[in-house]
């Protein structure tokens, strides 16, 4: 197969993707490379039908690979995730109306475009969790205790566009992790960032079946196949903070094997599976974990079979020993 995999320069030199890049070309299929945030694209002449199987986004909030991948869904070429549900997260705003609209637990979420607006939220809701509506990597996380501090933190608020905020969920200070990948639920847990000082060792953890539920929920919600998604244990139960779309995929035993395969099968088939398939003929089989296998979901990949690249100027060729850019 050949594949086009976008990639920000945030996650030019990360392990997620570009391991699987170099695992998809181990096994002899064809992967271009394409950094948009520092390429010269003619865009208008290079998203064409018939020269890729699917496209793959990896790519910072806001960042330019979004808009390409969106160029490529509306001609008809198969993207990993669905564009559609990549901008339903992306916007953390938006997701926020989703989640709660379809009855996942997410907090009450307030949005501002300027910070000073957020001093009109009662002071009951506080503390509060402060964040850009657009913000990835923990970027720009705020914990706010009382509306004193708001004041105090808003020149570190201003210019980040529009802000959501939330009631802050008590919780031990551990985030629980839990990633989708070839339709299977793995759980990690993490010191939260808001709690820097716990000093919690990152490690695959047991899924509750209450958590598994509800991440299960979140990719039937948001049409995903490849995700994460943050869940806080509060004392009303668990809490949705946050959903990535193409995660870092942390201590899920063989990574970089897994999520190669769900891409593969998510460009053959653009529907997830839903029970253990057998390895393809050079797909070696990773090693056996005790993941939550979710049942099938529908297609949440863009409709078509192909992608891109002649034309794009500085995409990257890995394969035959091609492959400058990683």
């Amino acid at each position: 197969m050949r594949l086009c995999f976008l990639v920000e320069e945030h996650y030019r030199h990360d392990g997620m993707p570009l391991d699987v890049v170099r695992q998809l070309a181990a096994w002899g299929h064809r992967v271009d490379v394409l950094r948009p945030g520092n390429s010269l694209m003619a865009i208008s002449e290079a998203v064409r039908a018939g020269s890729h199987d699917a496209w793959v986004l990896k790519t910072v909030s806001g960042g330019p690979g979004l808009t390409l991948l969106e160029a490529a869904a509306a001609v008809g070429l198969t993207t990993v995730n669905d564009v559609r549900s990549i901008r339903g997260v992306r916007d953390k705003a938006l997701a926020a109306v989703i989640a709660r609209t379809r009855g996942l637990p997410v907090p009450v979420t307030y949005a501002a475009a300027r910070w000073e607006r957020l001093a009109e939220i009662p002071a009951s809701e506080y503390p509060l969790v402060v964040k850009p509506a657009d913000g990835s990597s923990g970027r720009a996380v705020r914990l706010v205790p009382t509306p004193d501090h708001l004041v105090e933190l808003g020149p570190e608020l201003a210019g980040e566009g529009l802000l959501i905020a939330q009631p802050y969920v008590p919780n031990s200070g551990t985030d629980l992790k839990v990633y989708c990948v070839d339709g299977e639920l793995y759980a990690t847990e993490r010191c939260s960032p808001l709690h820097p000082g716990q000093g919690v060792r990152e490690r695959q953890v047991p899924l509750g079946g209450e958590v598994a539920r509800i991440a299960a929920q979140v990719g039937e919600v948001f049409g995903l196949d490849l995700y994460g998604v943050d869940v806080l244990l509060g004392p009303d139960g668990p809490v949705v903070v946050d959903i990535n779309d193409f995660p870092s995929f942390r201590k899920v035993p063989d990574a970089v094997a897994r999520v190669s395969r769900a891409v593969l099968r998510l460009a053959r088939t653009g529907t997830a599976v839903s029970a253990p398939a057998p390895a393809l003929a050079q797909e070696p089989a990773g090693p056996a974990a005790d993941p939550v296998r979710l049942p099938v979901q529908g297609a949440a990949v863009g409709v078509g079979g192909a992608g891109l690249i002649d034309g794009l100027g500085r995409a990257d060729l890995v394969n035959g020993g091609v492959g400058g850019a990683i």
